[in-house]
Protein backbone atom coordinates (compact mmCIF):
# COMPACT_ATOMS: atom_id res chain seq x y z
CA UNK A 1 0.00 0.00 0.00
CA UNK A 2 1.84 3.23 -0.41
CA UNK A 3 1.79 5.90 1.83
CA UNK A 4 -0.37 8.38 0.45
CA UNK A 5 -3.06 5.68 0.46
CA UNK A 6 -2.22 4.39 4.28
CA UNK A 7 -2.80 8.78 5.29
CA UNK A 8 -5.78 8.43 3.47
CA UNK A 9 -7.55 5.51 5.45
CA UNK A 10 -6.53 6.75 8.64
CA UNK A 11 -8.18 10.03 7.67
CA UNK A 12 -11.47 8.67 7.25
CA UNK A 13 -10.86 5.89 10.36
CA UNK A 14 -14.65 5.06 10.76
CA UNK A 15 -16.19 7.39 8.18
CA UNK A 16 -17.27 4.36 5.85
CA UNK A 17 -20.91 4.72 7.01
CA UNK A 18 -23.86 1.80 5.64
CA UNK A 19 -26.73 4.19 6.18
CA UNK A 20 -26.24 8.01 7.41
CA UNK A 21 -28.05 11.57 8.01
CA UNK A 22 -26.50 15.15 7.84
CA UNK A 23 -28.86 17.67 8.84
CA UNK A 24 -27.61 21.12 8.00
CA UNK A 25 -28.10 24.17 10.69
CA UNK A 26 -30.71 26.09 8.98
CA UNK A 27 -29.86 30.16 7.51
CA UNK A 28 -31.91 32.91 6.91
CA UNK A 29 -34.73 31.56 3.93
CA UNK A 30 -34.68 33.05 0.68
CA UNK A 31 -37.19 32.52 -2.21
CA UNK A 32 -35.30 29.87 -4.61
CA UNK A 33 -33.61 27.24 -4.29
CA UNK A 34 -30.20 26.95 -7.54
CA UNK A 35 -28.55 24.41 -9.12
CA UNK A 36 -25.53 26.23 -10.82
CA UNK A 37 -23.92 23.91 -13.62
CA UNK A 38 -20.58 26.22 -13.67
CA UNK A 39 -18.90 25.91 -16.59
CA UNK A 40 -15.33 24.46 -15.78
CA UNK A 41 -14.12 23.11 -19.56
CA UNK A 42 -13.87 19.90 -19.99
CA UNK A 43 -15.34 18.00 -16.59
CA UNK A 44 -17.98 18.44 -13.76
CA UNK A 45 -18.85 20.83 -11.55
CA UNK A 46 -22.13 21.43 -9.71
CA UNK A 47 -23.15 23.87 -7.16
CA UNK A 48 -26.65 23.11 -5.33
CA UNK A 49 -27.98 25.87 -2.90
CA UNK A 50 -31.26 25.54 -0.99
CA UNK A 51 -33.63 28.15 -0.08
CA UNK A 52 -32.12 28.50 3.01
CA UNK A 53 -28.29 29.21 1.60
CA UNK A 54 -27.15 25.80 2.27
CA UNK A 55 -24.72 24.37 -0.54
CA UNK A 56 -23.76 21.15 -1.76
CA UNK A 57 -20.32 21.60 -4.26
CA UNK A 58 -20.65 18.59 -6.79
CA UNK A 59 -17.26 18.19 -8.56
CA UNK A 60 -14.70 20.91 -8.96
CA UNK A 61 -13.28 20.55 -12.34
CA UNK A 62 -10.07 20.48 -13.29
CA UNK A 63 -8.30 23.49 -12.37
CA UNK A 64 -8.50 27.45 -10.83
CA UNK A 65 -11.86 27.34 -13.05
CA UNK A 66 -14.12 27.03 -10.13
CA UNK A 67 -13.07 29.71 -8.48
CA UNK A 68 -13.94 32.41 -11.14
CA UNK A 69 -17.20 30.06 -11.93
CA UNK A 70 -18.07 30.28 -8.06
CA UNK A 71 -17.33 34.11 -7.73
CA UNK A 72 -20.09 34.50 -10.38
CA UNK A 73 -22.83 33.08 -8.54
CA UNK A 74 -22.00 33.56 -4.95
CA UNK A 75 -21.93 37.02 -3.35
CA UNK A 76 -17.81 37.61 -2.36
CA UNK A 77 -18.99 37.55 1.38
CA UNK A 78 -19.92 34.41 1.50
CA UNK A 79 -16.83 32.07 1.79
CA UNK A 80 -18.42 28.68 2.73
CA UNK A 81 -19.55 25.55 1.31
CA UNK A 82 -21.43 23.10 3.75
CA UNK A 83 -21.11 19.83 1.79
CA UNK A 84 -18.26 18.85 -0.74
CA UNK A 85 -18.94 15.77 -2.83
CA UNK A 86 -15.74 14.46 -4.95
CA UNK A 87 -18.11 11.99 -7.42
CA UNK A 88 -14.62 10.12 -8.66
CA UNK A 89 -10.75 10.54 -8.23
CA UNK A 90 -10.33 11.87 -11.92
CA UNK A 91 -9.13 14.60 -12.29
CA UNK A 92 -11.39 16.32 -14.38
CA UNK A 93 -13.72 16.44 -11.66
CA UNK A 94 -10.98 16.84 -8.22
CA UNK A 95 -8.83 18.64 -9.62
CA UNK A 96 -9.96 21.92 -8.68
CA UNK A 97 -11.43 20.82 -5.08
CA UNK A 98 -8.26 21.99 -3.67
CA UNK A 99 -8.51 25.53 -4.61
CA UNK A 100 -11.46 25.69 -3.28
CA UNK A 101 -10.37 24.10 0.06
CA UNK A 102 -8.13 27.29 -0.38
CA UNK A 103 -10.65 29.49 -0.67
CA UNK A 104 -13.87 28.89 1.21
CA UNK A 105 -14.46 27.13 4.72
CA UNK A 106 -16.21 23.76 4.01
CA UNK A 107 -17.85 21.70 6.47
CA UNK A 108 -17.90 18.29 5.30
CA UNK A 109 -16.06 15.93 2.58
CA UNK A 110 -18.07 12.90 0.89
CA UNK A 111 -17.04 10.28 -1.45
CA UNK A 112 -16.79 6.73 -2.92
CA UNK A 113 -14.02 4.72 -1.54
CA UNK A 114 -11.71 4.36 -5.07
CA UNK A 115 -8.58 5.79 -5.07
CA UNK A 116 -5.34 6.51 -7.43
CA UNK A 117 -2.26 7.08 -7.64
CA UNK A 118 -1.96 10.53 -9.10
CA UNK A 119 -0.65 13.94 -8.12
CA UNK A 120 -4.17 15.41 -8.30
CA UNK A 121 -5.82 13.04 -6.08
CA UNK A 122 -2.93 12.87 -3.03
CA UNK A 123 -3.05 17.14 -3.37
CA UNK A 124 -6.57 17.24 -2.51
CA UNK A 125 -6.80 14.72 0.47
CA UNK A 126 -3.27 16.58 1.76
CA UNK A 127 -5.82 19.41 1.53
CA UNK A 128 -8.36 18.01 3.10
CA UNK A 129 -6.23 17.13 6.52
CA UNK A 130 -4.70 20.35 6.28
CA UNK A 131 -7.99 22.24 6.77
CA UNK A 132 -9.15 19.07 9.37
CA UNK A 133 -12.34 18.57 7.19
CA UNK A 134 -14.98 15.73 8.12
CA UNK A 135 -14.96 13.15 5.64
CA UNK A 136 -16.98 10.21 5.00
CA UNK A 137 -17.55 7.61 2.52
CA UNK A 138 -20.77 7.30 1.23
CA UNK A 139 -23.02 4.39 0.55
CA UNK A 140 -26.86 4.04 -0.93
CA UNK A 141 -29.51 6.00 1.15
CA UNK A 142 -27.67 8.33 2.75
CA UNK A 143 -29.44 11.80 3.72
CA UNK A 144 -28.05 14.71 3.55
CA UNK A 145 -30.72 17.36 4.40
CA UNK A 146 -30.27 20.45 3.48
CA UNK A 147 -33.50 22.82 4.30
CA UNK A 148 -37.23 22.09 5.61
CA UNK A 149 -39.09 24.81 3.85
CA UNK A 150 -39.84 23.08 1.16
CA UNK A 151 -38.22 19.96 2.57
CA UNK A 152 -35.03 19.51 0.73
CA UNK A 153 -32.42 16.35 0.44
CA UNK A 154 -29.77 14.89 -1.39
CA UNK A 155 -29.82 11.46 -1.03
CA UNK A 156 -27.16 8.41 -2.30
CA UNK A 157 -28.29 6.03 -4.36
CA UNK A 158 -25.24 4.76 -5.44
CA UNK A 159 -22.51 3.24 -4.42
CA UNK A 160 -23.37 0.71 -2.27
CA UNK A 161 -20.59 -1.38 -1.44
CA UNK A 162 -16.77 -0.92 -0.97
CA UNK A 163 -15.63 0.66 -4.42
CA UNK A 164 -11.75 0.45 -3.29
CA UNK A 165 -10.48 -2.31 -6.30
CA UNK A 166 -12.81 -0.60 -9.13
CA UNK A 167 -12.10 1.24 -12.00
CA UNK A 168 -12.88 4.84 -11.64
CA UNK A 169 -16.16 5.74 -13.79
CA UNK A 170 -18.05 2.83 -12.15
CA UNK A 171 -17.67 4.15 -8.98
CA UNK A 172 -19.17 7.44 -9.14
CA UNK A 173 -21.65 8.44 -6.75
CA UNK A 174 -24.99 8.92 -7.87
CA UNK A 175 -27.46 10.93 -5.74
CA UNK A 176 -30.71 12.57 -6.14
CA UNK A 177 -31.89 16.03 -5.01
CA UNK A 178 -35.22 16.30 -3.70
CA UNK A 179 -36.81 20.27 -3.07
CA UNK A 180 -40.36 20.07 -2.83
CA UNK A 181 -41.88 18.15 -5.51
CA UNK A 182 -38.82 19.19 -7.46
CA UNK A 183 -35.92 17.15 -8.57
CA UNK A 184 -32.47 16.09 -9.97
CA UNK A 185 -30.48 13.18 -10.55
CA UNK A 186 -26.61 13.88 -10.58
CA UNK A 187 -24.59 10.85 -11.53
CA UNK A 188 -21.00 11.29 -12.17
CA UNK A 189 -19.27 9.34 -15.15
CA UNK A 190 -21.12 6.37 -14.18
CA UNK A 191 -21.95 4.15 -17.27
CA UNK A 192 -24.14 2.29 -18.42
CA UNK A 193 -23.52 -1.12 -15.88
CA UNK A 194 -24.58 1.41 -13.71
CA UNK A 195 -27.62 2.69 -14.94
CA UNK A 196 -28.59 -0.74 -15.04
CA UNK A 197 -28.27 -1.71 -11.75
CA UNK A 198 -29.81 1.51 -10.49
CA UNK A 199 -32.86 0.74 -13.14
CA UNK A 200 -33.19 -2.49 -11.51
CA UNK A 201 -33.08 -1.45 -7.89
CA UNK A 202 -34.65 2.33 -8.18
CA UNK A 203 -36.93 2.20 -11.27
CA UNK A 204 -39.82 3.93 -9.43
CA UNK A 205 -37.31 6.27 -7.76
CA UNK A 206 -35.58 7.64 -10.56
CA UNK A 207 -38.01 9.79 -11.86
CA UNK A 208 -36.61 13.22 -11.91
CA UNK A 209 -37.33 16.27 -13.93
CA UNK A 210 -33.62 17.22 -14.42
CA UNK A 211 -30.78 14.25 -15.94
CA UNK A 212 -27.06 15.33 -15.07
CA UNK A 213 -26.14 13.12 -18.05
CA UNK A 214 -22.95 10.69 -17.09
CA UNK A 215 -19.74 10.98 -18.44
CA UNK A 216 -20.27 14.52 -20.18
CA UNK A 217 -22.42 13.00 -22.85
CA UNK A 218 -20.60 9.98 -23.57
CA UNK A 219 -22.17 7.19 -25.79
CA UNK A 220 -21.10 4.70 -22.95
CA UNK A 221 -23.60 6.40 -20.56
CA UNK A 222 -27.27 7.84 -20.54
CA UNK A 223 -28.70 4.56 -22.36
CA UNK A 224 -31.63 4.18 -23.07
CA UNK A 225 -33.30 2.34 -20.49
CA UNK A 226 -32.33 4.62 -17.80
CA UNK A 227 -33.38 7.70 -19.41
CA UNK A 228 -36.71 6.17 -19.86
CA UNK A 229 -36.83 5.13 -15.90
CA UNK A 230 -35.76 8.89 -15.18
CA UNK A 231 -37.75 10.35 -17.86
CA UNK A 232 -36.47 13.82 -17.29
CA UNK A 233 -37.78 16.75 -18.65
CA UNK A 234 -34.47 18.15 -19.26
CA UNK A 235 -30.81 17.02 -19.34
CA UNK A 236 -27.69 18.45 -18.32
CA UNK A 237 -24.47 18.25 -20.13
CA UNK A 238 -20.97 19.87 -18.46
CA UNK A 239 -18.60 19.54 -21.47
CA UNK A 240 -15.55 21.27 -22.72
CA UNK A 241 -15.88 22.86 -26.29
CA UNK A 242 -14.17 21.47 -28.73
CA UNK A 243 -13.11 18.88 -26.89
CA UNK A 244 -10.59 15.81 -27.49
CA UNK A 245 -13.49 13.04 -26.37
CA UNK A 246 -16.29 14.11 -28.63
CA UNK A 247 -18.66 14.69 -25.57
CA UNK A 248 -21.59 15.01 -25.94
CA UNK A 249 -21.55 12.03 -28.15
CA UNK A 250 -23.98 12.35 -31.67
CA UNK A 251 -25.70 8.73 -30.62
CA UNK A 252 -26.17 10.13 -26.99
CA UNK A 253 -28.39 13.15 -28.20
CA UNK A 254 -29.90 11.09 -30.67
CA UNK A 255 -31.42 8.66 -28.07
CA UNK A 256 -32.48 12.42 -26.13
CA UNK A 257 -34.49 13.21 -29.49
CA UNK A 258 -35.47 10.21 -29.76
CA UNK A 259 -37.64 10.37 -26.61
CA UNK A 260 -38.02 14.42 -26.54
CA UNK A 261 -35.74 15.04 -23.83
CA UNK A 262 -34.50 18.74 -24.22
CA UNK A 263 -30.83 19.22 -22.94
CA UNK A 264 -28.42 22.63 -22.24
CA UNK A 265 -24.68 22.07 -22.69
CA UNK A 266 -21.80 24.37 -21.25
CA UNK A 267 -20.66 24.63 -24.89
CA UNK A 268 -23.50 26.39 -25.48
CA UNK A 269 -24.86 28.25 -22.76
CA UNK A 270 -21.45 28.95 -20.09
CA UNK A 271 -22.25 28.67 -16.70
CA UNK A 272 -26.85 28.03 -16.08
CA UNK A 273 -28.60 28.54 -13.04
CA UNK A 274 -31.61 26.37 -12.67
CA UNK A 275 -34.13 27.26 -10.38
CA UNK A 276 -37.47 26.44 -8.73
CA UNK A 277 -39.72 27.33 -5.12
CA UNK A 278 -40.13 23.69 -4.53
CA UNK A 279 -43.06 23.85 -6.75
CA UNK A 280 -43.18 25.55 -9.91
CA UNK A 281 -41.07 23.78 -12.64
CA UNK A 282 -37.33 24.48 -13.06
CA UNK A 283 -36.51 27.26 -15.01
CA UNK A 284 -33.25 27.83 -16.14
CA UNK A 285 -30.96 31.47 -17.05
CA UNK A 286 -27.59 31.67 -18.57
CA UNK A 287 -25.30 33.45 -15.90
CA UNK A 288 -22.49 36.45 -17.66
Amino acid sequence: MTRHKQVLLLFFGAGCLAVACFLLQPQKHVTLSHIFMLNIGQGDSFLIEAADGKKILIDGGRDTTVLSELSKVLPPNDSSIDVMIATHPDADHIGGLQYVLGRYHVGLFLTSQVMTDTKTFTSLYQALAKEHISSYYVRRNMVITLDTKPLSTFTILFPDRDTSNWQTNPASVVGKLQIGNRTALFTGDSPSSVEHFLVLADRQDLKSDILKLGHHGSKYSSSTEYLQAVNPDLGLISAGVDNKYGHPNTETLARLQALGISWISTQQKGTVDLYTDGTSQWKWRSVE
